[in-house]
């Protein structure tokens, strides 16, 4: 994949302001060439589910696509990833969400941590544009300085209208600013694993896909044996080194 120079050195205002806010917004990362390939890329896969299956659905899709695991360690996604986690970079998850035109899921509010064995949870995403989001088409809305409020108690929710099975109530956040992220194609957005966010359902005529990549240092730990679905779960040591050893990778 091509590495232009959209990789810039962040200021401290920026990193400072993430931090506060548990978000950044922050334009574009990878090349039109680069987002162009990802997007025939992502094409063919929705060309190639079989009936029933439903776009939305592409789980650590880079353990699976070669291509998506080579988007993961493109040298500009690291590169700023880097200036928020130190050098030494693990790819923890990924999941490439794609909301077709008319009938894309919604993604109820809630926080990515709820979800994670990992300890301490050091873990952020990159949420990337492969099409346009919109308000229309149900782009990813946030809301700032929730990272800070701790691990907050989700409720049950019905699957077949949302993404996830697990959402919030955010009544007591009412008076909290509730900003959609509206991203062009390779832009990106970067946020915090406890910051409260989600998306409306995708009922315009555009599909909306977005690839979420999951990195975190090497002294965070997946904790393996509290949760089975975890025990398996591959970790790939993108950048640096594993200076810690509190994680096996299935690359080094």
């Amino acid at each position: 994949m091509c590495a232009m120079q959209l990789a810039r050195k962040l200021s401290k205002e920026e990193l400072d302001e993430y931090r506060r806010t548990g978000f950044m917004k922050y334009g574009q990362i990878i090349s039109d060439d680069d987002v162009n390939r990802a997007r025939e890329y992502v094409d063919e896969m929705v060309a190639g589910l079989k009936p029933g299956e439903r776009p939305e659905g592409f789980d650590m899709t880079h353990t699976k696509h070669p291509f998506m695991l080579d988007l993961c360690r493109h040298p500009n996604i690291l590169d700023v990833v880097e200036q928020f986690i130190g050098p030494n970079i693990v790819l923890f998850a990924s999941h490439l969400i794609c909301k077709p035109g008319g009938d894309g899921k919604a993604a109820p509010w809630h926080q990515d941590s709820t979800y994670w064995p990992l300890e301490p949870m050091g873990v952020m995403t990159l949420w990337l544009a492969i099409d346009e989001a919109t308000v229309e088409n149900g782009c990813m809305r946030v809301i700032p300085g929730t990272h800070t409020l701790g691990e907050l108690a989700h409720k049950s929710e019905d699957t077949a209208e949302n993404l996830l099975h697990l959402g919030l109530d955010i009544t007591p956040f009412a008076h909290l600013p509730i900003i959609d992220c509206e991203l062009k194609p390779g832009e990106c957005t970067f946020h915090e694993a406890r910051l409260v966010h989600g998306s409306a359902p995708n009922r315009s005529p555009k599909r909306r896909a977005g690839y979420t990549m999951r990195f975190m240092p090497v002294t965070t730990k997946l904790d393996r044996s509290k949760e089975s679905f975890y025990q398996n779960h591959p970790l790939y040591l993108l950048r640096g080194e594993d200076i810690h050893g509190v994680n096996q990778y299935v690359n080094a």
